[in-house]
């Protein structure tokens, strides 16, 4: 399965007036990074970045003048992502913004079962939170101390680290393999192993002065007893 996580920088909050002038992907495959990434700064074609998102991620004006409009790398990030799936923390914000961006250059916009949300995935895995990107990373132990700023390509990177461990870390899926008799069904917000039949059943670890009472409370029962519809019961 081809995964993309990714992260925006914007001037402002509101998806509708305010642009995109960050974006940075990383690419997994079955949970691994392939080692491909796409990291662009965007002219956001006359839109001010916001004072507030300024001191949120520092990317000024200025610095922004020479970079590309929307327009002219959408069909570089439409390419990055086809096929794929688009995973991003609190999405809704990331994925409100992208879709306004394509479809004001006419890129199709994206189906909401391709957008994995890592933070509703966090709320459900640790419910009592936090859940922040910073929360995670010292949940999960990972180092962010690098972290002064935001940043989409550092956010993204942190964020993939954060999503392999919250799907179980790397070492699950080198534990799942043919011999395990296990396979990984995976869907856009879940991940479930299916493990099939053990080739021997384990030995009954019941001794006989256990079974005994057990025996005895199923005739009491009588034929309606649940462990006589078990095989091997009643």
């Amino acid at each position: 399965m081809r995964e993309i996580v990714f992260d925006t920088e914007t001037t402002g909050l509101d998806n509708k007036a305010d642009r995109i002038i960050e974006i940075g992907c990383i690419e997994l495959e079955n949970q691994f990074p392939t080692g491909r990434s796409l990291h662009l700064y965007i002219n956001p074609d006359g839109r001010k970045v916001h004072p507030d998102a300024l001191a949120v991620h520092g990317i000024t004006d200025a610095s922004l003048a020479d970079k590309p409009v929307f327009a002219e790398v959408a069909q570089e990030i439409a390419a990055f992502f086809e096929g794929a799936h688009y995973v991003a923390h609190n999405a809704t914000f990331d994925m409100g913004f992208l879709n306004n961006e394509y479809q004001r250059v006419g890129v199709p916009t994206v189906a909401p079962d391709l957008v994995i949300d890592t933070l509703s995935l966090a709320r459900r895995r640790h419910p009592m939170g936090p859940n922040s990107l910073d929360a995670l990373c010292r949940r999960y132990g990972i180092d962010n101390s690098h972290r002064t700023r935001h940043g989409a390509l550092l956010d993204a990177e942190l964020l993939t680290d954060v999503y392999i461990e919250m799907l179980g870390g790397r070492q699950a899926a080198l534990g799942l393999s043919a011999k395990d008799n296990a396979s990984v069904e995976r869907t856009a917000s879940e991940e479930v192993v299916v493990i099939g039949e053990r080739p021997r059943p384990l030995p009954n670890r019941l001794s006989e002065a256990d079974l005994l009472p057990h025996s005895a409370l199923i005739d009491r029962i009588g034929p309606n007893a649940i462990w006589r519809k078990v095989p091997g019961e009643g």
